[in-house]
């Protein structure tokens, strides 16, 4: 692979919120190769001319579902698993495009869809994935409406989720994903807005049942993701080992308590409900789910507050479903009416990628990723640009190639 190299960039570190100001950035074999002051000698027909940009590191999205080519997920189980991979293909794109070169899928793709990625039979974003989510029966992940007795527990149906009850029935589950190359287990600890018989407020599986989880993921080397909205089910979690909570739209003062405790990351996603609320006419989006939805709408903006102000380790995650996928960047101004432009930033790149255990995703330092995206402006000074990518973005480099 020939050398990319970026000259006379602006180069944005996250970690330090700092500038360094007319770089080059050579990019070799994937990885940055060398990031030093660039000069006055002109451009070779090669290098790419980023004057007046600025340079961030690959953004990446720890919350994702990158199978939900729709908002009613219980349809997907009747789909052609090679026709939602190709609906996925699609909208890993799109992610790529705006700048997203890494995510964490919590429910849904799987050692394939990441394979076709790294081979680049699909452009998109790598992919960590924990294959399909952990629900116990009537859970966030049981898609089954009430009147449906039979569950068709065929691997290959392209789901979310998975059933599995009792103790020795979610160790086989969690060993079969990790089996499959999961690189964390997703779990409901808590009811669900898009799922069709449980309540937000509802607690999900026994205590035993999650202690087999972690200890399972934990000797794996994995950790696990735990869905949950309520303090009680966001402190259930934490108490019990879980790594990250994702949503805890209801927690409260308690729960900053025990994330702090355990070093646990938050990962929010205030986008979601936003998009459901105002596009649910338009995507038939079921009333009670809609109702789910209001709940826990108000209580986003809270939780972020929270654990903004309490140095929680905060990850960037979006969970947007179908058409919605397109309003990824709308986090970013979400988040801004809460956080610091450098706070957003680095739950996109530096606590993300702490998050997925790689020292060597966020960042601009040699031997890291070849990941950046070129801006048309600085996000440290206004991080509500990220949220326009049509606008904002002139380039993203992926794995040390221009690939949008």
């Amino acid at each position: 692979m020939a050398d990319l190299v970026l000259r006379h960039v602006d180069v944005v570190h996250p970690a330090t919120a700092r500038v360094e100001r007319d770089r080059r950035i050579t990019l070799r074999d994937g990885r940055i190769a060398a990031l030093e002051a660039d000069d006055t000698a002109g451009l070779d027909d090669a290098e790419f001319d980023g004057t007046g940009l600025f340079a961030l590191p690959g953004l990446i999205d720890c919350h994702v579902h990158v199978n939900a080519m729709t908002a009613d997920l219980g349809s997907i189980v009747d789909e052609s698993p090679a026709y939602v991979a190709a609906r996925a293909s699609q909208i890993l794109r799109g992610m790529l495009e705006r700048g997203f070169t890494t995510v964490r899928d919590v429910g849904g793709a799987d050692f394939g869809l990441a394979a076709a990625v790294d081979e680049g039979i699909f452009a998109g974003p790598r992919i960590f994935f924990c294959g399909k989510a952990l629900s116990q029966t009537g859970g966030h992940g049981d898609g089954r409406p009430r009147g449906r007795d039979m569950h068709d527990p065929a691997y290959t149906r392209p789901v979310l989720g998975r059933i599995a009850d009792g103790v020795a029935g979610v160790r086989a589950a969690a060993r079969d994903e990790i089996r499959r190359g999961a690189h964390h287990l997703k779990v409901m600890i808590s009811g669900g807005c898009a799922s069709p018989t449980d309540r937000i407020d509802s607690l999900q599986f026994s205590d035993e049942e999650l202690r087999a989880i972690v200890d399972e993921a934990a000797r794996a080397g994995l950790y696990c993701a735990g869905h949950a909205y309520t303090a009680a089910a966001v402190n259930r979690g934490l108490a019990l080992g879980f790594r990250s909570i994702e949503h805890g739209n209801l927690l409260d003062e308690t729960s900053i308590e025990l994330f702090l405790a355990h070093d646990a990351f938050y990962v929010p996603t205030l986008i979601t409900y936003v998009a459901q609320v105002e596009a649910g006419a338009e995507l038939d989006i079921a009333a009670d789910q809609l109702a789910k939805v209001d709940q826990v709408l108000d209580g986003g903006l809270r939780a972020l507050e929270l654990a903004d102000r309490a140095g929680v380790k905060i990850a960037f995650g979006t969970d947007l479903l179908g058409a919605m996928h397109r309003r990824q960047c709308d986090e970013f101004r979400l988040r801004a009416k809460v956080q610091r432009p450098e706070a957003v930033l680095r739950g996109a790149t530096t606590i993300a990628a702490e998050l997925l255990r790689r020292d060597d995703l966020g960042v601009f330092a040699p031997g890291a990723v070849g990941d950046v995206v070129l801006a048309r402006g600085n996000p440290l000074a206004d991080v509500e640009l990220l949220a326009d990518p049509g606008r904002a973005i002139a380039a993203v480099v992926k794995d040390g190639r221009l690939v949008a």
